[in-house]
């Protein structure tokens, strides 16, 4: 800077100021550096250190809400994962509870029919006999007419009933 001083008082040159015009223009841009650095810079400064404090802020909160959605959704897939075990016990408890009841009804159904097997068994037998007894009373009915009729005459029932009884016996003893 003393050498433009100095240069610019040795010659005349239109291009470079006279020497106060510098002297004046230094002190002047002094004053502004000073006046600047002390009125100005210290608000300048608090508003970026503002700024660079909110950006921070800014930042650490978008970090912490992050991490809280990755926290929240950690959950919801746990969840979701203990929802699927639930429901995946729950379907199995339905196949064995289901495999219990048709295993029952399956029983409770062959006991039924045995049951309904007994019963018509009884029910044939019990049939068989009427059927017996009514064949052997019509047997008795038609013996009594064949012989009535190949005797040609009547016969007392009452008495004819040990005749009736005899064949009836022969004729059973057949079967059997």
């Amino acid at each position: 800077m003393f050498s433009v001083i100095f240069a610019a008082a040795e010659s005349s040159n239109p291009i470079l100021p006279a020497v106060p015009e510098i002297i004046w223009s230094v002190l002047s841009f002094t004053l502004l550096i000073v006046l600047l650095g002390k009125f100005a810079y210290p608000p300048v400064k608090a508003i970026l250190n503002n700024r660079t404090a909110k950006i921070q802020g800014d930042i650490d909160s978008a970090e912490k809400s992050r991490a809280e959605a990755e926290r929240v959704l950690a959950e919801y897939r746990e969840q979701l994962a203990e929802a699927r075990r639930e429901a995946t016990r729950l379907i199995e408890e339905a196949r064995k509870t289901a495999e219990v009841l048709r295993r029952d009804l399956l029983a409770k159904a062959e006991e039924e029919a045995g049951e309904l097997r007994a019963r018509n068994d009884e029910a044939l037998r019990f049939e068989r006999e009427r059927i017996s007894v009514e064949l052997r009373d019509e047997m008795g009915r038609l013996a009594f007419d064949i012989a009535e009729r190949v005797l040609q005459f009547e016969l007392d029932r009452n008495s004819s009933s040990a005749l009736i009884e005899q064949f009836l016996g022969e004729i059973g003893a057949t079967q059997s």
